[in-house]
């Protein structure tokens, strides 16, 4: 791999892959709205485009050719197909980053449990899709476009929920924050279970995908899955301090409508493996118990 585009790059996992990249010597393009300011300078490339304007994406990648692109900012049907059709003959590889939504709720999914090449998308914009289930939906279609219809090796990288210390959703910071400061939180369903990844983990594995000759979905990310009560007894035994649960508290941002969590086996039979959950977590734990 000597060239790579990505389509994102200028956030969270996305940042961490442009840094990869260019630590190996790869020529990046970074393909954004452009709102979005980075730190690489002259190190890569850019281009402006907008995921829901087609003729964006032909004018910024007319008579330029990338070994491998990945693509961090699909949220349509309609986006894959765009890019699709305007990267034929462009790319020789195709890494999509897509979720563990695709899966129905419920715990321990393996990658047979949605088929991509069976489902028949529907073409909508970003903005048809609302909330975790149009969610869900966007990601199926997006994957169903790509493999049903790309002439290059796709892979979808299903993730679970990406943590770390540079995450900018603060999601697992808000439950950390709560305990620590005794303020009351609301956890609708305590039970539902969930994986996680950690997002430095994740850029090495997409840069790993890129690199190796597998195709087709995956799932990455620690083995383990854990309930949300589980994670707040974790936080609690971690801080030394009880947490406040009761109706009147603010929305914890893991409510969730059901349990998401994906089985492991095939990315670990390909030679992978990834920080286990416990371990996870407690890092993180104790590093936003000291902001």
């Amino acid at each position: 791999m000597k060239s790579a585009l990505i389509l994102g790059g200028t956030q969270f996992v996305g940042k961490r892959l442009v840094q990869l990249l260019i630590d190996e010597g790869v020529e990046v393009t970074v393909a954004t709205r452009g709102l979005t300011p980075d730190a690489f300078g002259d190190q890569v490339s850019r281009l402006i485009i907008n995921r829901e304007d087609a003729e964006s994406l032909e004018k910024a990648f007319k008579d330029k050719t990338w070994d491998v692109v990945f693509d961090q900012t699909c949220y349509s049907s309609q986006e894959a197909l765009d890019t699709l059709n305007v990267l034929k003959g462009k790319v020789q590889k195709y890494i999509f980053t897509s979720s563990q939504a695709v899966y129905d709720f419920g715990t321990k999914h393996l990658e047979e449990s949605f088929n991509p090449l069976g489902y028949k998308p529907v073409l909508k914009s970003r903005r048809d899709y609302i909330g975790y289930v149009g969610y869900q939906e966007a990601k199926r279609a997006a994957e169903a476009i790509l493999f049903q219809n790309a002439d290059f090796p796709v892979v979808a990288v299903r993730f679970p929920i990406i943590i770390g210390k540079d995450d900018y959703t603060n999601r697992l910071q808000f439950h950390v924050e709560h305990v620590k400061e005794g303020k009351q939180m609301f956890i609708d369903h305590p039970d539902f279970r969930y994986s996680f990844i950690d997002s430095g983990e994740a850029a090495s594995f997409l840069l790993s995908m890129a690199k190796s000759d597998y195709q087709g979905p995956v799932n990455p990310g620690s083995e383990e899955d854990i309930s949300l009560c589980e994670l707040i007894e974790l936080i609690e035994k971690q801080i030394g301090t009880e947490a406040i649960i009761g109706e009147d508290g603010d929305p914890a941002p893991y409510n969730l409508p059901g349990s998401w969590s994906v089985n492991t086996n095939l990315v670990e039979s390909l030679g992978f493996r990834f920080t286990s959950l416990d371990r996870l977590l407690k890092n993180l734990i104790l590093h936003y118990s000291k902001i």
